[in-house]
């Protein structure tokens, strides 16, 4: 399917409505639920051993213990026996953080280069992620649509997460495992792109890259979800833009690559 054919209209059918009470989500609260759900795919299809908060904290405390050794080691007075134990747990230290840097590295970018979207292109309405060897050949998609009422066009605030962000983001993964998303593994390291439905304009050349015709097999069936504001349903003006026509598809430069890691074995 053309992912630019028939956006909007009413044939388009959703896996998944969420429905929230604010007039929009904000700039925030997109970046926040698109950050989430990345999370959500990585862990359940088996790219990542434990979910990404967690892996976050686990690589920042590497980093920091890797420090407080490197400064150990320039004490004067540590003994040899200690000093060896120190250059050993270095060296552990130092694998752990290779073998996760790369990955750390490309979720940072993605992240900073979707705050750098937002803040140029408010009103972003439609985000892909794709699970699999190359954006045209994806083993899973998760198609996201964001409403947006007609006063929300202006993102000039932080990124930090509300409580509201919060319990928007927990809704959205539960009904996300209730469809039975992520209950299909896909074994072995794959790459998640990010697509985003932008206007042409869009000039982030070091994180973005046009890719107008974008689109996927006809036989691949991808899990959408809408975001719904409390507004639509009060007969506001909340949701596509008239403009929607105009957008094109640019492609995330920042691809996460899964790790390879040995999975538990079930009894």
């Amino acid at each position: 399917m053309d992912l630019a054919e028939g956006e909007g209209t009413t044939e388009e059918k959703y896996d998944v409505d969420i429905v929230t009470t604010a007039s929009s989500l904000g700039g925030s609260g997109v970046f926040h639920i698109i950050n989430d759900i990345v999370g959500f795919v990585l862990y359940m299809h088996q790219q990542i051993p434990s979910v990404l908060q967690d892996m976050t904290l686990d690589f920042d405390g590497l980093q920091t213990e890797s420090m407080d050794l490197e400064a150990r080691l320039t004490q004067p007075d540590v003994k040899p026996l200690v000093r060896r134990k120190i250059v050993s747990r270095k060296r552990e230290v130092r694998h752990e953080i290779k073998k996760l840097q790369k990955l750390m590295s490309s979720i940072s970018s993605l992240r900073s280069a979707l705050q750098l979207l937002i803040r140029e292109a408010p009103d972003i309405q439609r985000v892909v992620l794709i699970l699999g060897g190359s954006p045209l050949r994806p083993q899973k998609a998760y198609e996201l649509l964001f409403t947006h009422s007609d006063n929300g066009l202006s993102f000039e605030g932080d990124f930090s997460k509300s409580k509201a962000t919060e319990a928007l983001s927990k809704k959205t993964i539960r009904a996300l495992i209730s469809t039975g998303a992520g209950s299909t593994s896909c074994p072995g390291p794959m790459r998640l792109f990010v697509m985003v439905h932008a206007p042409p304009s869009l000039n982030l050349p070091q994180h973005f890259l046009p890719k107008r015709d974008f689109r996927y097999n006809r036989k691949f069936v991808p899990l959408k979800l809408r975001f719904k504001c409390g507004a639509q349903d009060n007969g506001t003006n909340c949701s596509f833009n008239s403009g929607t026509n105009d957008l094109i598809w640019f492609q995330c430069r920042h691809v996460i690559k899964g790790l390879a890691f040995q999975q538990p074995v079930e009894e």
